[in-house]
């Protein structure tokens, strides 16, 4: 069974899959890149490679949505899967269902401070960055050998979070990244009691270990990893020359200090009534 990380692009998905992976893989919950590995990606082009389809249209994976997420869910009693793929069907293909998902943790964050790293992460300016997190039929994709193989649909931020918050097939456990990062403990341990809950488990919590989690997964410590190591994650420019930088602002990521009064007002309007259940407003 399948424990999904979700959230929109740029929400705070890889800082809470580092965590999980620092605290469940590791020893001593001291964190590096590789352990990301234990924390697969999907979908992911790897579990499409193998199909005979031309997969012409970006859409025509999504058929084998659930039989690749059978096979994985065949392997061990849980397996955590990060996604950035709202909670949709496709053509008639549903993303998951209950009997691969066990239950999901979703990632939110204030969108006015999604934008800017939007902005940033896909090079795009503000009013295209706008333009991404309101299209309902915005998707993400990846393309090999003249195939589409990573179709990932992201709809608008609101309905993305209203995807996977308002389901019903199994339960969700929904995150504010502003609460993780100014009560990290507490959060983090959110997080731990429902994946015992739900898992079963009879793991006993390790307050030093999670400490060690936190303290090695501070933005200040995963930008500097990604300085001396690169990451693997992180997407090459436009122009093909240079990595962008994914660990980029923290912080200082603060829309007050960066959006113009216009753009916060749209983004205010287009998204009133999940900001407010959310207290953004």
């Amino acid at each position: 069974m399948i424990i999904w990380i979700a959230s929109y692009p740029k929400s705070g998905n890889t800082w809470v899959r580092s965590l999980l992976a620092s605290y469940y893989y590791t020893n001593d919950g001291l964190f590096n890149f590789e352990h990301l590995k234990e924390i697969g990606l999907f979908p992911h082009k790897k579990y499409f490679r193998h199909y005979k389809d031309i997969f012409q249209n970006p859409t025509d994976t999504c058929k084998y949505w659930i039989t690749e997420q059978e096979k994985i869910s065949s392997l061990k009693k849980f397996n955590f899967f990060k996604t950035h793929n709202a909670l949709l069907n496709i053509n008639g293909y549903k993303f998951t269902n209950n009997k691969n998902t066990i239950a999901g943790i979703y990632i939110v964050r204030d969108p006015r401070n999604v934008i800017t790293s939007v902005s940033h992460h896909y090079e795009k300016n503000i009013a295209n960055a706008f333009k991404f997190m309101t299209d309902e039929k915005h998707f993400l994709f990846d393309e090999e050998d003249n195939k589409f193989l990573n179709f990932q649909p992201l709809s608008t931020w609101g309905k993305h979070y209203t995807s996977w918050t308002k389901n019903r097939n199994f339960p969700v456990l929904t995150i504010k990244y502003e609460e993780l990062e100014n009560e990290t403990f507490s959060t983090f341990k959110r997080i731990f009691d429902f994946i015992k809950e739900i898992s079963k488990s009879k793991m006993g919590f390790d307050r030093k270990k999670l400490k060690n989690s936190i303290i090695s997964t501070t933005f200040e410590n995963l930008s500097k990893m990604e300085e001396r190591e690169g990451f693997r994650e992180s997407l090459t420019s436009k122009d093909g020359k240079n990595k962008i930088k994914f660990f980029n602002l923290g912080k200082k990521n603060n829309w007050k200090n960066i959006l113009n009064k216009e753009i916060v007002k749209k983004l205010e309007t287009e998204f009133e009534e999940e900001m407010r259940e959310l207290c953004y407003l």
